[in-house]
């Protein structure tokens, strides 16, 4: 009975991780189309760091309000 309810918690918390990795996936991707220029470019190869905390920032707030969203 136990391991019945443990896989169950299981499964539903790799499905709902999944579905928070994607939508995050999907945020960053219209955060990167938002915004001038290529992210990736500008924070890799230009070092440029507010744009990098920015980015960082973005992802935080992201994912508190998805991982608020799943949680209930």
């Amino acid at each position: 009975m136990e391991t019945a309810n443990l896989a169950k918690y299981v499964i539903s918390a790799v499905v709902f991780s999944a579905v928070g990795i994607m939508i995050m996936i999907v945020a960053m991707i219209i955060f990167d189309k938002l915004t001038p220029g290529q992210l990736w470019k500008e924070i890799v190869e230009e070092k440029n760091m507010p744009l990098a905390l920015t980015c960082s920032a973005a992802i935080i707030a992201l994912g508190t309000i998805i991982a608020s969203a799943i949680h209930g």
